[in-house]
């Protein structure tokens, strides 16, 4: 059974402006038309896009990464990700990181799924790889780059998501996504 289709509730955008155009977000502000016909304004930060990496070295065994994350003041865990850069298919850059942020390089690779985080205020599109066969090759971290890579069993990183440990929602949702479906997909 598929959710329901429903009403046409698209909004149509009458003007748009670039309100802030930083180094990574841009922050647009558009006045924009609702279904009912009434004028409106939408914020939104557009963003380049990014890939995260479920990272195996072994069926129960992932890599994950512990890094300080400004804007909340604090240390988190989470799987290896990265920006996409222009023109850079997301593939290529999930490999690019694997090696600047882990050091390893990975025989097999697959798309496992598409996460859209933030969709009330940003265009954000994250696509989940998995990675096997990893061999490695020593890390390439970017200049101002400060990271620990280091392995967990995926019920460790569960019990983690229990306890509070990891609260970064991409890595709940692809270390979930993984325990839920796993290669059945």
């Amino acid at each position: 059974m598929k959710p329901p289709d429903g009403p046409d509730f698209t909004e149509h955008p009458l003007s748009s402006r670039l309100a802030y155009d930083g180094g990574l977000l841009k922050l647009h502000r558009d006045e924009i038309r609702l279904p009912d016909g009434a004028v409106a304004w939408r914020e939104y930060v557009k963003h380049p896009g990014a890939v995260m990496i479920l990272a195996f070295l072994d069926p129960e065994t992932i890599l994950l990464e512990r890094q300080y994350r400004y804007p909340r003041a604090a240390h988190f865990i989470e799987l290896p990700a990265g920006k996409i850069e222009p023109t850079e298919p997301p593939l290529e850059t999930a490999k690019r990181e694997l090696v600047e942020e882990c050091g390893y390089e990975a025989a097999e690779w697959w798309r496992i799924a598409r996460l859209e985080p933030c969709i009330g205020y940003s265009d954000e599109i994250i696509e989940l790889y998995g990675a096997r066969g990893l061999t490695h090759v020593g890390h390439q971290l970017d200049v101002g780059e400060h990271l620990l890579t280091f392995p967990a069993r995926l019920d460790e990183a569960a019990q983690w998501l229990r306890e509070g440990l990891i609260t970064d929602t991409k890595t709940a949702f692809g270390i979930l996504w993984w325990l839920q479906f796993g290669d059945k997909a």
